[in-house]
């Protein structure tokens, strides 16, 4: 929901970085594999109690994350970084709420619930991008991408906000995991309906 509109502030600075980065010789699937394993490092540091230390990483994910698209777009953008990418992000995704489910197993249900939400969310996205690039259609709404990105109610934005939400009131995990379980559902609905009047021939 909040992707498209926060790109053209982010877009130029990271892609002033990203061209640096390029020129130095730095490969976007290099940046990309940093900033997976910095997120799964986030995920083991919240899992072992370090939250505050999971939260700096979360942002370092996220800002590398920005990264590997800018360095890619400076260079040579291919499908395989594309690939990557979405499975990073994907990855990373899920091993916060689990994270927080094993910090405190009080946590199990309702990183579960999260996860599976995710999975979902995911599945309606990815199912939209296939179909859409079947039928030849492009969009540019979160910028250049090597796929087509659905909008939707809970996208990267939304997810990283409640991330950090949980990471500074980690005791209000359960409750956060269940309303954002809720958006992701609700996304699910919004995009079918999207995919039924744009698919629906």
């Amino acid at each position: 929901m909040l992707d498209a509109r926060i790109r053209p502030l982010i877009d130029p600075p990271l892609n002033a970085v990203g061209h640096a980065l390029a020129k130095a010789g730095i490969a976007a699937n290099t940046v990309t594999f940093a900033g997976l394993a910095v997120g799964l490092a986030a995920a083991l540091a919240i899992a072992t109690g370090h939250i505050w230390a999971g939260l700096a990483l979360i942002i370092a994910n996220r800002l590398l994350d920005g990264l590997d698209g800018a360095v890619a777009r400076a260079s040579s953008p291919s499908d395989l970084g594309g690939y990557f990418d979405i499975v990073a992000d994907f990855a990373f995704y899920v091993s916060i709420p689990l994270a927080f489910g094993i910090l405190d197993q009080g946590n199990t249900l309702a990183a579960l619930v999260l996860v599976a939400s995710f999975v979902l969310t995911g599945v309606s996205f990815l199912a939209y991008a296939v179909i859409a690039a079947k039928r030849g259609e492009e969009t540019e709404a979160h910028g250049r991408k090597s796929f087509f990105y659905s909008t939707g109610l809970a996208e990267g934005s939304e997810t990283i906000a409640m991330f950090i939400a949980m990471c500074i009131w980690p005791h209000c995990f359960a409750a956060m995991a269940y309303g954002y379980a809720v958006l992701c559902g609700l996304t699910i609905i919004q995009r079918s309906l999207m995919a039924r009047a744009a698919f629906g021939d």
